[in-house]
Parts: C-alpha cells; sequence; structure tokens
C-alpha cells in the first residue's frame, strides 16, 4: 500500500469534492509541518489520514 494519499482518495473516501478533498490535505500538511515533518503537496501521510479520521481505531 502507498505511503501517501491524494485528494481524489480522501474525495473517494469521505464522500466530499476533489477541492474539498485538497483542502482537506492542506489541513494535515500544516498539522505535520508544525510538528516538524516533511509535506508533500497534493498528498498527505495515509497513516496520518487514517489517525485523524478514526478509521481502523477504535473510538473512546
Amino acid at each position: 500500500m502507498k505511503q501517501y494519499v491524494t485528494a481524489k482518495e480522501v474525495s473517494e473516501t469521505l464522500g466530499v469534492s476533489i477541492t474539498k478533498g485538497y483542502d482537506i490535505i492542506r489541513r494535515l500538511n500544516a498539522e505535520l509541518e508544525s510538528k516538524g515533518y516533511l509535506t508533500v503537496r497534493g498528498k498527505t501521510s495515509r497513516a496520518y489520514f487514517n489517525e485523524k479520521l478514526y478509521i481502523g481505531k477504535a473510538v473512546e
């Protein structure tokens, strides 16, 4: 599996437009950059995306 998620994948997963997918990626990348991580424009970490959306994790 790829380590990055694209706007198209975000839009398909969440049922939103691709434009909204890019907005979500920008927001997640800003959070990662504030923590000192390098980011790739237009893509974000699949692990971080899943973590922020509680995909594959039990919600407390």
